[in-house]
C-alpha cells in the first residue's frame, strides 16, 4: 500500500519541481526590484536627479528646486519606498498566480473534454501526466460502462422480442387444438387425448416463458437481500437433484451426487437453492443426451467447494468470459424449447457474491464445470 502512495506522488514530482523553481525565480526577481527601489529612493543621486528635473521643467533656481524636492520627496521617501515595495509585491504575486493557475485551466480543459465525450486521448502538460492518466482512465471507464449498458439494453430488447415471438407460437397451438376439440364432435378418444396432451405441453411452455418475463422484471427492479440461517447443504443438494428427475428423464440423463454427509452452512436457504436450481437447469439444457451430470461438495477449514459438471459442447473462451452476463445466452439461435432468459447464471453469481463467495466456469474436452466457493460462515 505504501508503494502505491509513493508511486502516485511521483507522478507530480515534475510539477512540484517546476513550481519550486518558478517560486524561487519570482522571489529573486522581487528581491532585485525591491533592492532597485531602495537604491533609487534612498540614494542621494536620486535627489540630484529630481532637483535637476524641477530646475529644467519649471525654470526655477537650484535652491527653490531643492526645497521643493525636500518637501515633496525627501520628507516622505520612506512612504514612497513602502508604496514601491507594495506595488512590486502585487505585481509579482499576480504574475505568480497567473502562472500557477494555468494548471487548473489545463485540468478544466481536460474535464470539459471528458464531459463533451470528445474522441481521442486527453492531453495535458507533462507536469500533469498523473492527472492526464487518471482523466483518460475515467474516460475509458465511462466509455466501457456506456457500451456495456447499450449492449445490455440491446440484449434485453432482443430477448423481449424473442420471448414475444415464442409466446405467440405455443399460444397459437393451444388455441388451434382447443378449437379442434370444441368444433369436432366425432373426434376419436385417442386423437382427443393427443390434442389435450399437446395443448398441456404448449400451455406449460407458455407458463415458462411468462415466468421468464417476471424473472427479468424482478432482476432489474429489485435488489437481493439475504435472510441467513444454518442449513444442511447435503440435504439441500439431494432435494434439488430429486426435484429435477423429470427434466433429467426427458434427456435420459443421470445425476450423481458426491458429497460429504451433513455439511452445514449458514446461508439464505431459498436463494442458495435458487443458485443450485439455476446451475443444474443450465447443466441439463446443455448436456448431451444419455450422459451424466455430477455434483460434488467438499469442505476445508474455511471454505465449502461445490462443482457442477456436465458433458456437453465445449464452450469457447470468448463465450466463457461472458457466461455470467445478464441476458447472455450460449444458444444465440434462440431455440424455443431450450434455454431461459439468460438470467439464471447472472443471478446465481450475484447471490454467491452476496454470501461472500465466488463462482467460476471452465470448459474443455466436451465438459463444462461450474465451481462455487462459499465461506463456512
Amino acid at each position: 500500500m505504501k508503494f502505491k502512495v509513493k508511486k502516485e506522488n511521483d507522478g507530480y514530482n515534475e510539477l512540484k519541481t517546476k513550481i519550486l523553481i518558478g517560486t524561487l525565480l519570482l522571489l529573486a526577481a522581487a528581491v532585485m526590484f525591491i533592492f532597485l527601489a531602495y537604491t533609487i529612493f534612498l540614494n542621494n543621486n536620486f535627489g540630484d536627479w529630481i532637483v535637476s528635473i524641477i530646475v529644467g521643467v519649471f525654470r526655477v533656481n537650484y535652491d527653490t528646486a531643492l526645497a521643493v524636492y525636500q518637501r515633496v520627496f525627501r520628507n516622505f521617501r520612506e512612504i514612497y519606498f513602502l508604496l514601491a515595495v507594495i506595488v512590486i509585491f502585487f505585481m509579482v504575486f499576480r504574475i505568480y498566480l497567473n502562472w500557477f493557475t494555468r494548471y487548473f485551466g489545463e485540468i478544466n480543459r481536460g474535464i470539459d473534454a471528458l464531459i463533451r465525450e470528445d474522441g481521442g486521448e486527453i492531453t495535458l502538460p507533462t507536469e500533469l501526466s498523473a492527472t492526464e492518466k487518471k482523466l483518460n482512465t475515467i474516460r475509458h471507464t465511462l466509455e466501457k460502462r456506456k457500451l456495456d449498458a447499450r449492449l445490455a439494453e440491446q440484449r434485453k430488447n432482443d430477448l423481449v422480442v424473442y420471448l414475444a415471438h415464442d409466446l405467440k407460437t405455443p399460444l397459437t397451438s393451444v388455441i388451434g387444438y382447443l378449437t379442434l376439440l370444441r368444433d369436432e364432435n366425432n373426434i376419436s378418444q385417442e386423437l382427443r387425448e393427443k390434442y389435450l396432451s399437446i395443448s398441456v405441453e404448449k400451455a406449460e411452455r407458455l407458463e415458462d416463458l411468462i415466468n421468464e418475463f417476471f424473472e427479468i422484471t424482478r432482476f432489474n427492479l429489485s435488489g437481493l437481500e439475504l435472510a441467513c440461517s444454518t442449513v444442511n447443504l447435503t440435504r439441500m443438494l439431494e432435494q434439488v437433484a430429486f426435484e429435477f428427475q423429470p427434466m433429467l428423464s426427458d434427456k435420459n440423463l443421470r445425476c450423481i451426487l458426491h458429497t460429504e454427509p451433513d455439511i452445514m452452512i449458514r446461508c439464505d436457504a431459498d436463494k442458495m437453492q435458487r443458485v443450485f436450481d439455476n446451475l443444474l437447469r443450465n447443466a441439463i439444457y446443455y448436456s448431451f443426451a444419455d450422459s451424466t451430470i455430477e455434483i460434488a461438495a467438499a469442505q476445508d477449514e474455511s471454505n465449502i467447494i461445490l462443482t457442477f459438471t456436465n458433458q456437453g459442447d465445449t464452450i469457447p473462451p470468448e463465450k466463457l468470459e461472458r457466461i455470467f452476463e445478464k441476458f447472455y445466452r450460449l444458444d444465440t439461435a434462440r431455440s424455443s424449447h431450450t434455454g431461459g432468459a439468460g438470467l439464471g447464471l447472472a443471478i446465481a453469481k450475484e447471490i454467491v457474491e452476496l454470501h461472500g463467495g465466488a463462482i467460476t466456469a471452465r470448459s474443455g474436452e466436451e465438459k463444462i464445470t461450474f465451481l462455487v466457493n462459499l465461506p463456512q460462515s
